[in-house]
């Protein structure tokens, strides 16, 4: 099937229901649909047909979402970007999936124009929104044609929809193919799993719609059950806490620091009501701390899942049944889920392996790398490269990446579970644990914090709150603490491996 199928059959469902909010305008499904097929005849009209790449580089807005569903109903292909990425990244991207066009906005065509006019090449399309004469793209709104009937390309389960870039933490980034079918399949498990929702739910968008986790949550989703997004350009914590306040149901999708954000404005001002239905936490590790906290002030339950680009949303924890904290869950209906040791051998129940995934979202492989494809799926099981453990009741908990594991004089240090133990300190904002090279150990823990605004700790004083806390051979020796915010991905990850190209192997 189609994934655009879904927006057709909201628009036949609910024509006039609002499909989206955004800063001010509000878009009915009917209206939506109909906007998504004039597009798609533009485009059409321009030379972009099935099968066809086009890079896709915009913030959240009505005419993001029309992009991705019009250029779903032609048959071609999807390739998201962060409108921030610069020229490095952009120029992997570029040379890598090869579109033949591409569609940005106005505020951020500078990079990628430096990057076309180094490789000398690129997209023979070239739209931006609001896009200025000089700038060499032409204005998206002059490519709306005034047909506003379509019919959408029959497009079979194995034919490529999106291509999404990992976010490279642990080298190259490599180009991820989802089909119409995981993308398609993923939305209706998930829409189906989370039970009934009333009517006027609003769905809180501050997820980038570029990124995997806002695609499949926020947007698709929403699409196939009917339900209104209220977007946003960029994450502000004060209003979506407004929002929340103003709506009778909502739900909010959201990543770690983002959540941590929201708990940081709520404790000066509690929220006057609460609204939200549910919470779910992705994109990266919860510490518990945050879901406790989170959970008192905003009055709900914050389900904790999980999922990667190769494999969008995969487990959370369950509805209607227990959740646990600091786990991410069960496998959803239709997957499955297993830790194996190095060799592929279930490891007993309580064991630290490799967690490896089955169902409807694996992905198709990566783009023009094979050998990869070859090594991350084995007899249809997506090895994640995360390290995990089940408990007895099945429940998966993440112990961390297996590329991030510190090895310390022989002895495992899993970096998650000292940022769990620093998050519990009520000075530290943010914190990243990774290993710095030792001549000795072979390997030392470091960590670098970020303290909130108008804390004051010594890096002695965390590092006996550790020593008290874990093992002797696990506390950090090494602790930096940055007075900058550390970096992160579009998502909202900290990158672990910007972090240690910043500060290095610091001994202080």
């Amino acid at each position: 099937m189609n994934l655009a199928q879904f927006i057709e059959n909201s628009a036949s469902k609910y024509p006039d229901k609002i499909a989206v909010q955004f800063e001010g305008e509000e878009v009915t499904f009917k209206e939506l649909n109909a906007k998504c097929n004039c597009l798609a005849n533009g485009l059409r009209d321009l030379g972009l047909g099935a099968g066809d790449r086009c890079m896709v580089m915009m913030p959240n807005s009505v005419k993001s979402i029309l992009v991705y569903y019009a250029i779903a109903k032609l048959g071609a292909v999807v390739v998201p970007a962060n409108f921030l990425y610069r020229v490095y990244e952009l120029e992997h991207i570029l040379t890598d999936s090869k579109p033949k066009a591409f569609i940005g906005a106005e505020p951020y065509l500078e990079q990628i124009t430096n990057v076309l006019e180094e490789i000398g090449e690129g997209p023979s399309i070239r739209l931006a929104l609001e896009a200025s004469k000089a700038s060499g793209f032409q204005n998206l709104e002059e490519v709306f044609s005034t047909k506003d009937g379509f019919s959408s390309y029959p497009a079979d389960d194995n034919d490529t929809f999106n291509i999404l870039y990992t976010s490279g933490t642990t080298g190259v980034s490599k180009g991820v193919m989802l089909t119409h079918w995981n993308l398609a399949q993923n939305a209706r498990i998930l829409a189906g799993m989370r039970g009934v929702i009333e009517p006027n739910t609003v769905v809180i968008g501050i997820l980038p719609l570029y990124h995997v986790y806002g695609i499949t949550s926020v947007m698709n989703v929403s699409m196939y059950s009917g339900l209104t997004i209220e977007l946003f350009s960029h994450f502000d914590p004060e209003k979506v806490i407004r929002l929340i306040e103003q709506q009778e149901h909502t739900i909010l999708f959201a990543v770690p620091t983002m959540l941590n954000r929201l708990i940081q404005v709520a404790s000066e001002t509690p929220p006057k009501r609460a609204s939200l239905k549910f919470c779910v936490s992705g994109g990266a590790s919860l510490p518990v701390e945050f879901l406790k906290r989170f959970e008192t002030l905003f009055r709900t339950k914050i389900h904790e899942g999980y999922g990667l680009t190769e494999c969008p949303v995969c487990v959370e924890n369950p509805y209607g049944r227990p959740t646990k904290p600091g786990s991410i869950g069960l496998p959803i209906p239709e997957f499955n889920a297993k830790v194996v040791d190095e060799q592929g051998i279930d490891v007993p129940i309580g064991e630290v392996g490799e967690l490896l995934i089955k169902g409807p979202g694996v992905m198709k492989g990566y783009l023009n790398r094979p050998e990869d494809t070859r090594e991350a799926l084995v007899d249809g099981w997506l090895h994640t490269g995360d390290l995990a453990r089940m408990d007895e009741d099945r429940y998966i908990h993440i112990v961390d990446r297996k590329k991030e594991l510190v090895i310390r004089g022989g002895y495992n240090v899993y970096p998650r579970e000292i940022e769990e133990v620093l998050y519990q300190m009520p000075e530290i904002l943010e914190a990243a644990v990774y290993g710095v090279p030792h001549e000795d150990l072979g390997e030392e823990v470091a960590a670098v914090i970020v303290l909130k605004a108008g804390a004051q700790i010594d890096p002695e004083d965390i590092q006996q709150y550790c020593k008290e806390r874990v093992a002797p051979y696990k506390y950090p020796r090494f602790i930096k603490i940055s007075q900058e915010i550390l970096p992160k991905s579009g998502s909202g990850k900290i990158l672990k491996k910007e972090v240690k190209k910043k500060y290095g192997a610091f001994h202080e």
